[in-house]
């Protein structure tokens, strides 16, 4: 304890408070506390209760009261000294983390809310995916039991236990509603570009199968009947008759011998 003191001795300087800014003080008392005690004894004044360390809420509260009765004492003191207290406007203070590292931190916070973004658009097409899913097996069940219940009257009316064959009128209105509808579809839709340019080059409709058999007009009809073209007697390209030989022996080795 001796050397403490000593040591202490030593390295104490005797100095003005406005070079040491040091206060120590008590915390600030509660509004009831404050209430309780006269004037001039609420900064010096310790708890009554003491502040349980486990407690989270009590501990800092008494931090925070502390550091209140701290600037309540100082501030008059600095302001007799005629000490500034106030920032001024054009005040620029040197920041904590360099540029770079605050471009990396926007850069990691940007990244990070793409994620998210693309997390919940993930969502959103898995949520929609699931609803078309549940929309298409509401329909199919819907027309089973539709097909179910029109067996069921079938049925019935075959027993001979119902004479009504409403079902049937029914079936019939649905398919001519489905027909007109693909039907209507079908005209807004029209052929592509691709299918138009091909009945623009080649026709199309009517009927292909059997479309060059003769007929009893045709079979009779010899005006455009030449002789000379008919039995290869016609002139043929280059003004040469095409003669249909088969060619001689010679040649016909040759091609063998080729073809080896």
């Amino acid at each position: 304890q001796d050397g403490l003191k000593r040591s202490l001795g030593d390295f104490r300087r005797q100095l003005a408070w406005v070079e040491r800014l040091d206060v120590t003080l008590g915390p600030v008392p509660a509004a009831a506390d404050a209430a309780s005690q006269g004037p001039g004894e609420g900064h010096s004044a310790s708890h009554k209760d003491a502040v349980d360390p486990e407690n989270d809420f009590q501990r800092e509260m008494s931090f925070y009261r502390q550091a209140q009765a701290a600037v309540l004492e100082a501030l008059p003191r600095l302001h007799k000294l005629q000490v500034p207290t106030r920032r001024p406007d054009d005040y620029f203070a040197e920041m904590a983390k360099s540029d770079q590292q605050m471009q990396k931190i926007r850069q990691k916070l940007k990244s990070k809310q793409e994620a998210m973004e693309k997390s919940e658009k993930a969502k959103q097409l898995r949520a929609l995916r699931k609803y078309g899913k549940k929309v298409q097996t509401e329909i199919l069940q819907k027309r089973q039991k539709e097909k179910k219940s029109m067996l069921n009257a079938v049925k019935k009316y075959q027993k001979g236990l119902s004479d009504k064959l409403d079902f049937l009128d029914e079936g019939q209105t649905s398919s001519q509603g489905n027909k007109k509808g693909s039907g209507s579809q079908r005209i807004k839709k029209g052929p592509n570009a691709k299918r138009r340019y091909k009945n623009q080059k080649f026709g199309f409709g009517g009927k292909k199968k059997g479309s060059k058999w003769n007929t009893k007009e045709s079979f009779n009809d010899v005006s455009s009947f030449q002789a000379k073209v008919a039995h290869n007697k016609g002139p043929r390209k280059g003004g040469k008759k095409a003669l249909n030989k088969r060619p001689g022996k010679r040649a016909r080795q040759k091609m063998k011998s080729r073809a080896r």
